[in-house]
């Protein structure tokens, strides 16, 4: 049981650990935990498109994608080019503690290897997920969002990906909760 209590805690090391690209791009701030977090409703999403998925593996490979960030931190385009993380060991050092180490260690690997269709799909969620982020962005008056979401939309692998980042495009990003304009707005719901 300490094993697991202590992989609890490095997974809530994730809250802290800051998605350094943002830094570049002048505006927007996230940790890991949180980019983490709407991936794998993304996730869902997805797999619940596309026939055959397998909606359940998909979400823990979403779910665990990013774990070894706990001991690596969050390396951007530019750091990549400088700094290698060793994400294998960082994984295997963590699996080596736990019961179900071995399966956290295979998913995170599938993913990225992104041979398999659960991990295309993943892949695909994890730049989806990037992609809703630039879009509020944009949505704000960010005029980098614009550059940064060719890059993304061009990484995208699966048909489904490519048509829900099209209406993503498509949609402005506050009108889910905006959209009634009525009344509603003016008395809070009061006759």
């Amino acid at each position: 049981m300490k094993n697991i209590a202590n992989f609890l805690f490095e997974a809530g090391m994730l809250k802290r650990t800051p998605r350094s690209g943002f830094q570049f791009l002048g505006s927007g701030a996230e940790s890991v935990a949180e980019h983490v977090f709407r991936t794998c409703y993304i996730s869902y999403a997805l797999g619940r498109l596309v026939a055959g998925a397998d909606v359940d593996r998909l979400l823990k490979m979403c779910l665990f994608h990013d774990l070894p960030e706990a001991r690596t931190g969050d390396l951007n385009y530019v750091n990549k080019k400088y700094v290698t993380a060793d994400e294998a060991r960082a994984v295997d050092d963590l699996a080596a503690t736990l019961p179900f180490g071995d399966e956290i260690r295979e998913l995170v690997m599938e993913f990225h290897e992104g041979k398999t269709e659960t991990a295309r799909l993943a892949r695909d969620a994890d730049q989806l997920e990037m992609i809703l982020a630039l879009k509020e962005y944009k949505d704000l008056g960010n005029t980098y969002a614009e550059d940064w979401l060719a890059f993304s939309l061009r990484r995208l692998q699966t048909d489904a990906a490519r048509e829900l980042a099209r209406t993503i495009l498509e949609t402005d990003s506050s009108l889910w909760w905006f959209s009634d304009k009525g009344d509603w707005w003016v008395n809070g719901g009061k006759s």
